[in-house]
């Protein structure tokens, strides 16, 4: 069965009868539910090691390392729900699902997967614009890094006045992708809205404002890949001017990351480009079967958004050093995210660039 896109409607090119009406033929539920276990999963996993990350020190509240596994968990768990649903609904022929209720259910797991990205990306160009900050000082570099430090410690000791738990510090870029996440929520309750409101008499295509978020969600991933390809090259080239075991593990870390980034956010837009997989729950299912759609559902969710997150996990599967009460904390600092306490000391808050351009400029006579 193939698809072609025509006013956000799904077509076949031959009629085809499906042995159960109203199901899924058995290639794709059997896809489905191998998505909905990888899925399932992998949020068992980040909800795991989230409780484990917890438990080694749980004074330090909600760091950067809790955050990451919170929302892909989240939005990994969102994907599982998703599929199970899509064929509950198939077979128990839920029409509320065809419209505005399987659009919210697919949407959101994408907007968290997105979200969590996001975030990567300001904490890559914090560490790039901290970089190049400490190049154009003419001053005294530690001098600088610990005036930096004081300021950001009153900010964070003002903001404790007015929260009664702990959060990774909050810059303007963390803010600006928490604006940018809220915007795409809005956006999206408003098409789910458009689209309820287009099943009456009026000018409305529910299809076509499915078609037109879905178009725009998977510019906005070209985009994010794109982004995280740039600056994970700039990381990757400040890194590898300094030789050390620790930054050469790091810097292979990035570049994998943008590298997978890149070519599994390409590979699920173009899918989103020129088929209709991401609304497949406002299609006819009683003509949906074949391998192609198989192929196409888990080039879309399965290297589009589960190999990603995956790898993330993967990354991130180091554990923090377990503190004691009342004993100091020792800052560990990753290159493509860093979890630090506000609390400790002024050179403990930054990155593993930072640090290592330092002893490069004490130990170098010029």
């Amino acid at each position: 069965m193939r698809f072609t896109r025509m006013g956000g409607t799904c077509l076949r090119s031959e009629m085809m009868v499906v042995e159960t009406p109203g199901c899924y033929s058995k290639a794709l539920v059997g896809v489905n539910l191998v998505l909905a276990f990888i899925d399932g999963g992998i949020a068992v996993l980040a909800f795991y090691q989230l409780i484990r990350i917890h438990s080694r020190n749980p004074q330090r509240g909600w760091t950067r390392q809790k955050v990451f596994h919170l929302m892909i968990g989240s939005s990994s768990t969102g994907y599982g729900i998703y599929f199970i649903l899509t064929l509950v609904a198939a077979c128990k022929n839920w029409i509320c699902w065809s419209n505005s209720c399987g659009f919210v259910v697919m949407a959101l797991p994408k907007i968290l997967f997105l979200a969590a990205f996001l975030l990567l990306l300001s904490f890559w160009v914090d560490l790039c614009h901290q970089a190049n900050d400490e190049d154009e000082d003419d001053g005294s570099p530690r001098a600088a890094l610990i005036e930096k430090a004081n300021k950001r410690n009153l900010k964070i000791n003002s903001r404790r006045r007015y929260c009664s738990f702990r959060v990774f510090p909050v810059g303007s870029r963390q803010q600006a992708v928490i604006l940018v996440t809220l915007l795409i929520l809005v956006i999206m309750l408003a098409s789910a809205v458009l689209i309820w409101i287009g099943l009456g008499k009026n000018p409305i295509d529910s299809a076509v404002v499915a078609r037109v978020y879905v178009d725009t969600f998977a510019v906005a991933m070209l985009l994010l890949g794109g982004a995280l390809a740039c600056y994970g090259y700039v990381l990757v080239s400040k890194m590898s001017k300094v030789r050390s075991e620790r930054t050469s593990s790091e810097m292979w870390k990035v570049a994998g990351l943008a590298i997978v980034s890149v070519i599994c956010f390409t590979s699920s837009s173009v899918v989103a480009f020129f088929t209709n997989i991401p609304v497949l729950y406002h299609c006819d299912w009683r003509s949906i079967r074949g391998i192609y759609v198989s192929l196409l559902l888990i080039v879309y969710y399965f290297i589009g958004s589960s190999v990603p997150s995956a790898f993330v996990l993967w990354i991130m599967r180091e554990l923090p050093p377990s503190v004691a009460i009342n004993v100091p904390e020792e800052s560990r600092t990753l290159a493509f995210v860093s979890d630090y306490s506000p609390a400790t000391e002024p050179q403990q808050h930054w990155t593993t660039i930072a640090t290592a351009q330092n002893q490069v400029s004490r130990a170098s006579p010029i």
